[in-house]
């Protein structure tokens, strides 16, 4: 009876996959977010007590999306037994010979730990920002890009890593246009003139869910950074801020833009369940059997609860899973059985891309290796660009944390359902036979 009622659900799905237009969305996957560094002046208990009290902090400010959860009743508890949500940490010794606490912890656990104080959870799927920043200084006006334009890699710009750094600390995906728009005269014109209409064109070929057209000088003896948006967290007039010193001003904006985002996009605390949920999407789910075979073997893993299709698109099936204990564990289960490949997010991208039609690459963004010579970005074979290894993004050499930003590249429905879901989206190839003495990724 069950599976005559998932080959009758399988149908439906797939008649309705039929009949859906598909449109681009630009959400990406974060990575990271509860995986955090720190320094400490040992390697002892007492070190250990006292970084990870830190590190939560620090993780729980960019999950919920503000930094008042600091300041909530309960949550100097919550860092009292951080130690308790702690999945994995190691002591590391950078180059100056000075002590680190690299920890990484739960994500069910820090979000029941968040709606424990009654916090909201904002989840792992974010929207990309493209950034045009124009910025006066001595007199010129000039355009905050990626790396050089000559191609030769990334140049030492402040400004630009002013940005990343605070856009990783509080886990918002960032972007910035191409090198090749910094010579651009008349586009640097109309974002300082904030128009936003103008500028859109030049975004037409540049992934993100939001733009913001940020222009910075010196003001009063103050440095002020006026921005409007298109998309996203806030549309609207001008809104503004001041700071004394280009960091400030910028982590200023950034924080400004997290609150805004996550008053959009975060759930409350009574919507985080007991049970959590994750989206798994599967490639190569060409048949009803092949459902069958799928949602089976997801039904009998110890941690999951209940596994129903949210969407399918051709050969694409996204089930949602009910489950108990961390996601990590559930992904050690789902390893176990040679049938499911992992896959990298950003190897759909380009099939995805294809069927809209849109010429949009990957974004360059922190910690995708984008931005980083170090870190070569994948390529397709049509050569869209894709995200790479996280690159290390430090903290003015206090404390570090690597993302990575997958992109979803799902239509805008999808992209709606994701931003609602707490968790990164789990991506696997489904081969019920095996593949012996082959490479499963061909």
């Amino acid at each position: 009876m069950a599976r005559t009622v998932r080959t009758i659900a399988a149908a439906a799905l797939v008649l309705l996959s039929s009949i859906i237009t598909v449109s681009q969305a630009q959400a990406v996957t974060v990575s990271g977010l509860y995986s955090v560094e720190v320094p400490v002046a040992g390697s002892g208990a007492d070190q250990l007590a006292k970084g990870a009290a830190e590190g939560l902090g620090r993780v729980l400010v960019r999950v919920s999306g503000s930094r008042d959860v600091l300041s909530l009743d309960g949550v100097q508890s919550l860092m009292d037994d951080a130690e308790s949500l702690l999945l994995s940490y190691q002591f590391l010794r950078d180059d100056n010979g000075n002590d680190r606490l690299q920890m990484s912890f739960g994500a069910v656990g820090v979000n029941k730990a968040l709606a424990s104080v009654n916090a909201p959870v904002w989840g792992a799927n974010r929207p990309l920002t493209l950034a045009w920043v124009a910025v006066e200084e001595r007199g010129s006006r000039r355009l905050v890009t990626e790396g050089d334009a000559d191609g030769a890699g990334p140049a030492e710009d402040p400004w630009r890593a002013a940005f990343k750094e605070a856009a990783a600390d509080r886990g918002l995906p960032l972007a910035l246009p191409p090198a090749s728009a910094k010579g651009d005269r008349e586009l640097l014109s109309e974002i300082w003139g904030q128009f936003v209409s103008n500028v859109q064109s030049a975004a037409s070929d540049l992934s993100h869910d939001a733009m913001a057209l940020v222009r910075i000088n010196r003001s009063g003896g103050q440095w002020r950074a006026g921005w409007v948006f298109d998309g996203g967290a806030a549309n609207g007039g001008e809104q503004s801020v001041t700071a004394a010193t280009p960091d400030e001003l910028v982590n200023a904006v950034i924080d400004r833009w997290t609150e805004q985002y996550a008053s959009q996009y975060a759930v409350s605390a009574n919507e985080v369940g007991e049970s959590p949920q994750v989206d798994i999407v599967i490639d190569g789910v060409d048949s009803v059997a092949d459902y069958g075979g799928v949602t089976d073997v997801l039904e009998g893993l110890t941690p999951v609860q209940e596994v129903s299709a949210a969407r399918v698109k051709g050969s694409q099936l996204t089930l949602r899973a009910t489950f108990t204990g961390e996601l990590d564990q559930l992904k050690q289960y789902i390893a176990l059985d040679s049938r499911f490949v992992a896959m990298d997010p950003g190897s759909l991208a380009p099939k995805t891309l294809e069927k809209t039609g849109s010429q949009a690459s990957a974004a360059n963004v922190p910690g995708t290796g984008a931005e980083n010579a170090s870190n070569e970005a994948a390529r397709s074979p049509d050569g869209v660009s894709l995200p790479g290894k996280g690159a290390d993004l430090k903290d003015k050499g206090v404390a570090s944390t690597t993302f990575t930003y997958q992109p979803l590249a799902n239509d805008k429905a999808d992209a709606s359902q994701a931003f609602d879901s707490l968790y990164q989206v789990l991506y696997y190839r489904w081969q019920p036979a095996p593949n012996i003495g082959s490479n499963p990724e061909q």
